[in-house]
């Protein structure tokens, strides 16, 4: 890991552990399984993979967002002088009060359809001072509003908004205002899942364009997640590339759009639309294996057209090819 990391995830295996009701059947769905990586400190990491990889599972994680049936069965989250008390501390071991007290303040947590997560019967005005309140018992109402009225102006959302209900506002002015609320404590690391979802693309533009203002002001961490590789190509500084619960690729964005290593990192980019490029695009074979049975080996070589035997029988482990690229590949063990 790197000294300047603010985040260190360590051989996380985090499954969704599901009993069936009157019987002792135990079934494992191991969304994260056997995950490391750092996070830098001031950093905009992206997270990137098809859909049901583990992607919103791992910052979840990430997060402290760990409730049944999600369950760490093992491995670390180190957070590394964060907290005000400058201490290294491992999240997996954080009860709820200890949680509830770094939530907000310190990480926050953009979720998946998250311009779906504003109560429709309260104004805008009042979940955030909700929030206000809970982390600042002792706030005054109008000091609570005057917070508000200064980080609404200076998220350049309208005033108009606080007095308003979720139902008023458009989906791209209601994302805006999820991640106002997930901002008002200028937090020094910040999780977003597919924060672009269900937007079409001049919004995606704007939403993309405050995460990065956001991260430039308050010079602080931004982990983001989707499957839109566009996104991450406008965004992220480094990237990691998930399939089937692992972390199969690691590396400065710039490298990996560059030069891919993995076959499936391939598969990804290739499917980018690029300007006067009239050539037919190729969709990755097959489909995604089951988390539940994932396969032996490397967990791609059911779909890669370049597996061998040793594909079938070995997982590959991840090395360096180049200075902070790293890949988990067979084909880079074997040169």
């Amino acid at each position: 890991m790197e000294d300047k990391s603010v985040i260190e995830v360590q051989n996380l295996k985090a499954y969704y552990v599901l009993k069936s009701v009157g019987k002792s059947t135990v079934t494992e769905i191991k969304a994260v399984d056997g995950v490391s990586l750092y996070v830098g400190r001031n950093e905009i990491l992206g997270i990137a993979g098809e859909s049901g990889c583990g992607k919103s599972t791992l910052i979840k994680a990430m997060y402290g967002l760990i409730t049944p049936p999600l369950t760490v069965i093992e491995g670390s989250i180190i957070y590394n002088s964060l907290f005000e008390d400058n201490e290294t501390v491992d999240l997996v071991k954080f009860n709820k009060n200890e949680l509830n007290r770094v939530w907000w303040k310190y990480v926050s947590y953009i979720p998946q359809s998250s311009m779906n997560v504003l109560n429709p019967v309260r104004r805008i005005k009042d979940q955030f001072l909700d929030i206000v309140k809970s982390s600042y018992g002792d706030i005054g109402e109008r000091d609570a509003l005057n917070m508000l009225v200064e980080h609404i102006d200076r998220m350049g959302l309208p005033r108009e908004v606080i007095t308003s209900f979720p139902h008023q506002l458009s989906g791209g002015m209601k994302q805006r205002v999820v991640i106002a609320l997930a901002t008002i404590f200028k937090p020094r690391v910040i999780f977003a899942d597919e924060p672009t979802t269900a937007l079409d693309v001049v919004i995606q533009r704007g939403i993309i364009q405050l995460l990065s203002r956001i991260q430039r002001e308050l010079n602080n961490t931004l982990v983001v997640v989707t499957h839109d590789m566009g996104v991450h190509a406008q965004i992220a500084s480094r990237l990691a590339i998930m399939y089937a619960g692992k972390v199969i690729e690691l590396g400065a964005a710039y490298d990996i759009f560059g030069n891919p290593l993995h076959p499936y990192t391939k598969y990804l980019i290739s499917s980018l639309p690029k300007i006067g490029d009239k050539s037919r695009k190729v969709s990755i074979p097959g489909k995604p294996p089951s988390l539940r049975n994932p396969p032996s080996g490397c967990r791609f070589h059911p779909r890669c057209p370049y597996a061998m035997d040793e594909c079938r029988l070995t997982e590959p482990s991840m090395m360096e090819v180049e200075h902070g690229h790293y890949v988990a590949c067979h084909l880079y063990w074997r040169r």
